[in-house]
């Protein structure tokens, strides 16, 4: 046993520096995902879409109150379907979400328990070491 305080070898360090770069890819490798998945271009993508949304519905509401150009069940039933559609919309993005965090405890759940397998077989080594 090292008495300078210093309990790392060389080699355990590598595997320390090694472990940090695996942490760093798989970091960068999420932060990818959820560029595409969330991020800044999916609000923008969203807010279009609702923007669209709320303007056809407003355009088709002003196009019945002024001109009547349209019949008003066919209007109403217009409105009816964008509403429908975007509910449709609001149902895939939430669905879009859940399958990410789904994705994410999973891949928690299976570094716990590689993690917990190495504990395992260090606290074995150590018991090993001592009898």
């Amino acid at each position: 046993m090292n008495t300078d305080g210093n309990t790392h070898t060389g080699e355990t360090r590598e595997e320390l520096l090694d472990e940090i770069r695996e942490f760093e890819r798989e970091r960068d490798q999420l932060k990818d995902v959820l560029g595409k998945i969330g991020g800044r271009n999916f609000s923008k993508k969203d807010n279009w879409i609702n923007m669209s949304f709320f303007i056809l519905i407003l355009a088709l509401f002003l196009l019945e109150l002024t001109t009547e150009y349209l019949p008003r069940l066919i209007s109403l039933q217009l409105g009816v379907l964008l509403v429908s559609v975007k509910i449709v919309f609001m149902i895939h993005s939430q669905q879009r979400v859940h399958h990410f965090q789904f994705w994410i405890l999973n891949s928690i759940e299976y570094r716990m328990n590689d993690i917990s397998k190495r504990m395992r077989i260090i606290e074995r080594s150590k018991s090993g070491e001592a009898n």
